[in-house]
This record gives structure tokens, sequence and C-alpha cells, in this order.
């Protein structure tokens, strides 16, 4: 699951184990502002602690949702770059092997120009950066303007980097289902997996987002359902756990908590559809 880190950082290996995670996904700061304080040296260790004896890997951290590296905005786009480069070091000192990353917005110009935005950033980021901390492009829902909701896409972002070796991608049920990927049947399941190897080849897909959805297929609706309660439903998921390439692969969910179901209820969902 994506767990808080409320408190102090350490807590959230505390939260995942508590719920019966696996491993986890989690903001390393506030993820709707731009400012951040330092990591301490304590919090530092005690995380790192905490993840092995708990024995939670490969854990995750998500950008921030107010960076845009497709931003044609230059104030925009020079504070993303900034905080992409600060998330890679952030991580590196945490011991979290992958940072997600959403593509953005091209607000209009063109996808032409999101692209070159983002191939630029990337670039500029790795070719400083001095650790072996991943970014994972995340596939996105299709929303208008956006960037990275196909695979052929993604693909020309990856095509156009300098170092390959620091990039894959984590790929997101709910937004490949919203940008017209069917995952519903045991068939459309495996023919969307073998469009993405095909494009991408399954190399570089290093985590899932496992998310049912809101919208419909190909609606462009970026909204999270519970596993199995959405548009995806069960049987698609099913394939997608017991897929070879696929099954050894961190699922991480970024699902609602209501009345219906909680964290611990869809853990629950997804093992015995697994099993």
């Amino acid at each position: 699951m994506h767990v808080s880190i409320t408190g102090t950082i350490d807590l959230a290996a505390d939260r995942a184990r508590e719920i019966g995670c696996d491993t986890f996904q989690i903001f390393t700061r506030n993820p709707r502002g731009w400012k951040f304080r330092k990591l301490s040296p304590d919090e530092t260790k005690e995380f790192k602690r905490k993840v092995d004896s708990y024995g939670l890997t490969p854990v995750l951290a998500h950008m921030p949702y107010l960076p845009n590296l497709s931003s044609p905005r230059k104030a925009i786009y020079n504070k993303s770059v900034k905080s992409l480069s600060a998330e890679l070091e952030r991580c590196a000192v945490l011991g979290i092997p992958y940072v997600v990353t959403h593509l953005g917005s091209h607000l209009g110009k063109g996808p032409e120009i999101g692209l070159e935005r983002i191939v630029t950033a990337v670039n500029q980021v790795i070719s400083k950066d001095k650790g072996n901390v991943m970014l994972l492009l995340e596939n996105t829902a299709g929303t208008k303007n956006s960037m990275g909701s196909t695979f052929e896409e993604i693909k020309r972002i990856i095509d156009g980097l300098e170092n390959r070796r620091r990039v894959g991608v984590c790929f997101d049920t709910a937004h490949a289902f919203a940008a017209g990927y069917d995952l519903r049947t045991a068939e459309k399941a495996n023919e969307t997996v073998s469009k993405f190897d095909k494009t991408l080849g399954l190399g570089l897909l290093k985590a899932i987002h496992l998310n049912d959805s809101k919208g419909e297929l190909g609606s462009g609706r970026d909204r999270h359902e519970h596993i199995g309660m959405g548009h995806i439903g069960e049987e698609g998921f099913r394939v997608l756990f017991k897929h070879e390439a696929l099954k050894d692969l961190p699922f991480i969910m970024e699902t609602p908590i209501d009345e219906r179901r909680d964290e611990v209820g869809n853990i629950r969902k997804v093992r015995e559809l697994s099993s």
C-alpha cells in the first residue's frame, strides 16, 4: 500500500507492517507543497533499520503532486527539475531504490513541447545525480494535455534519454484502463501486457500501481477504486498476479478507504485473487 509518513518517516514502515504489507510506497515529504524539511540522521537510520528488519522490499517513493516536468512555464518547470533532483537524493539517503514520477501536462502547448521538456529534465537531473536510484515513469489516464498515456509516448521519452539504465516504468492499472488499455478479461489483460512488451519491453517494468477504475474503458478519468469493485473487475487482475513476467514485481495499491473496504480489506482481496 501507499502509506502515510505522518510523524517521522520511519513510522511508515510500522504502518505498512501493521496492515500486512510485503512492501510499501511513500511520499518522502509533503506532497502538496514545494518546501520540505531535511531528513534527520536518526529518522533515516531508523527507517532503514525497520525496512530491513521487517523485510519490506523494494520500497517505492512517489514524487509530490506539484512538480510538472512537461510544463512550458519556466518557473514551474525549473522548480520541478529541482524537486526531482532533491527526491532522488532523499531516496538515496533512505535506501529507497525507486522514485515514481507522473509525466505532467503540456498545458495545451502540444505533446512535442511536453516530450522535449520531460526528456531535457530527466537528462539534466540524472547527469548530475551521483546515486543509483531508478526513476520510474508512470503511465497516465489520458486526461486532457497529459503526457505518457500511451506506451508509444513513454517509449519516445525513454528513447530520448542519455542514461537509460537509470529509468524504468511503473504501470498503473487504473490509468491504463482509463487510457484505453483493456484489462477486464484474461484475454484482454494478456493482450495489454503483450502490447507493453512489444512497445517497451517487459525488462523496463519495475513496479505496478494496482488500482481498479471508477471510470470506464477509455474514459480518461483518473479515479481509483477498490480492487474488483470497479470497471476492471477481478478476472483481469488474476492474470496480472500470475503472469510469469509480472508475478514477482512489487504491486502497490493506492485504493480508497471508505465504509466499503479499508487497506486490510484490499490486501485480503488481492491475496485471494492471487492464490
